[in-house]
């Protein structure tokens, strides 16, 4: 649809939203009559918010686009003129219909497949969050409104079931775990061998990064996710420093791209599947789930990432999920309206959620720990947050307890340089501390230092001794851990670099010494 001007485009949005029909794609020129193309995109997102957005600009107008950006999350911006439009206008409109299309926040009439919960209901905030980072589209019904209590009266439930996801083919599930959501909305749980080249455990940005190149270049290759594709990145609201995208790009649109070109080249991808244990047999790795089954694979890529550290609290601990949440949900943020929310962590994680919720919540407050952010954040990010009216760094300051009785209601902040203690209300707390390795099941199998991190290539070495059982007659290379064969690539290796970038290099790092290990068998 065309329109002529500003207005006219928003009355014809206006129709199409009371007659329920989802909008995909939302192009406008930054100069056009009535109002700017950043004015009608700010008031076009309220009316369909799903849409995706682009601008069309002048190169005399790239500092609009780029503000747009950050008041509009646009998507992309081109600069006039376009030709030949085959190769510079109409790839950017595939990708974004691409984007729209495979996006979890789609809610037309369409989708069918529903989950019906509660806004303080923990495990509801799990579900949706698990749908959303995997790309699946819903419908979230809340459970005090009509329609959500009309499907729990069709399903025979009532509200005390929630969360209760309900099918395509009408099945309703109550409290399920993320194995029976994945399998009910259709993502791959089951592998289709029982063997292969290489197994990547882990689907954030180094284990995507290794199964893209590991699938281009012809190894049966399987990624293994025991939650989510992206990771700790996946969540990031906008990621502005990787080499490629000078407009920023969100985890979710950059883990979503890696997920479908690995798909693409012939990798798989089984979600929800936790591995319990690595056993070296032989030539082969066997990966064991916590179902007893098992893979086995000449080599294997350990990209496990981390986690975020919990809070020492135990009210804190109680509210999970329920106003206390690690990480954030791109869904909880419109929640956030006209609230006073606080975050928790110093480092880019927690800069780049910051500047996402402070375009809807009254105020942001950022408790930092350290006397100094320029310790841990990126330079661009510690301005992009001073340049925010309503957002407010605290340093020296760390969250020791909060309460609340059906969710939180309030937070304790402690000042460790005035030796102060505050307490502070709020019903949003979102936390991004530590870097916390997912390797227990990794004891007595691959070496790791104290803080649990794999230790791998010359680290290995003591006073130019290989490892304990290390049974070939060579030093471990690069990203070999004490395991031949067994490769380790992103934020779970011992002393690497955190960030998107090194860790995507590092996957396609160890499928190079996967082949070098391959050609030796």
């Amino acid at each position: 649809m065309r329109a002529e001007s500003g207005e006219s485009a928003l009355d014809a949005l206006r129709e199409l939203r009371v007659r329920d029909e989802p909008v995909a794609v939302l192009l406008a020129d930054y100069r056009m009559p009535e109002m700017s193309g950043l004015q009608f995109l700010e008031q076009a997102m309220d009316i369909h918010p799903r849409a995706r957005r682009a601008l069309l600009t002048a190169y005399a107008d790239t500092d609009a686009a780029i503000q747009a950006i950050n008041v509009v999350d646009l998507d992309h911006y081109l600069l006039k003129p376009w030709d030949p439009p085959e190769e510079h206008l109409y790839p950017v409109v595939d990708t974004l219909l691409e984007l729209w299309a495979a996006t979890a926040a789609t809610t037309g009439s369409d989708v069918s497949t529903r989950l019906i919960g509660h806004r303080w209901s923990s495990r509801t905030h799990d579900v949706r969050d698990f749908l959303g980072r995997n790309a699946v589209p819903y419908r979230y019904l809340p459970s005090d409104e009509p329609e959500g209590q009309r499907t729990l009266e069709a399903a025979g439930l009532d509200e005390s079931a929630v969360p209760v996801l309900v099918t395509a083919a009408g099945q309703a599930l109550q409290s399920p775990t993320n194995a029976d959501v994945a399998a009910a909305v259709g993502l791959s749980t089951e592998p289709a061998t029982d063997f292969y080249d290489l197994v990547v455990i882990g689907a954030g940005p180094a284990g995507l990064g290794a199964a893209v190149y590991a699938a281009t270049e012809g190894l049966r290759t399987v990624l293994v996710e025991r939650e989510a594709t992206g990771g700790q990145a996946g969540q990031s609201a906008r990621i502005e420093n990787y080499l490629g995208f000078p407009d920023g790009v969100s985890g979710a649109q950059l883990t979503e791209r890696a997920r479908r070109q690995a798909l693409r080249f012939g990798a798989e991808l089984l979600t929800a599947r936790e591995v319990v244990r690595l056993e070296p047999r032989g030539p082969a790795r066997v990966v064991v789930f916590d179902d007893g089954s098992e893979i086995a694979a000449h080599t294997v890529v350990l990209a496990t990432g981390v986690t975020y550290r919990l809070l020492d609290s135990v009210g804190l601990a109680d509210l999970t999920g329920r106003g206390v949440y690690y990480g954030a949900a791109a869904f909880e943020a419109p929640a956030c309206a006209d609230r006073d929310v606080y975050l928790v962590g110093g480092a880019n994680s927690a800069g780049q959620a910051a500047v996402f919720i402070s375009r809807y919540a009254r105020s942001v407050t950022l408790l930092v720990r350290s006397e100094r952010i320029e310790q841990s954040m990126s330079h661009y990010l510690i301005e992009e947050l001073a340049a925010l009216p309503n957002v407010r760094i605290r340093t020296c300051a760390q969250v020791i307890d909060g309460g609340g009785d059906e969710h939180l209601e309030w937070i304790e902040v402690l000042d460790s340089k005035a030796g102060t203690k505050e307490r502070a209300p709020t019903e949003f707390l979102f936390v991004f501390i530590g870097a916390a390795p997912r390797t227990d099941w990794l004891d007595g199998v691959v070496r790791r230092d104290e803080r649990g991190f794999v230790l791998a290539g010359p680290d290995l070495l003591v006073e130019s001794t290989r490892p304990p059982g290390w049974d070939v007659d060579r030093d471990p290379w690069h990203l070999e851990t004490s395991v031949p064969g067994v490769f380790v690539a992103g934020d779970v290796r011992a002393d690497s670099v955190k960030r998107v970038a090194s860790a995507v290099g590092e996957g396609a790092m160890a499928v190079t010494l996967v082949h070098r290990y391959l050609e030796k068998l």
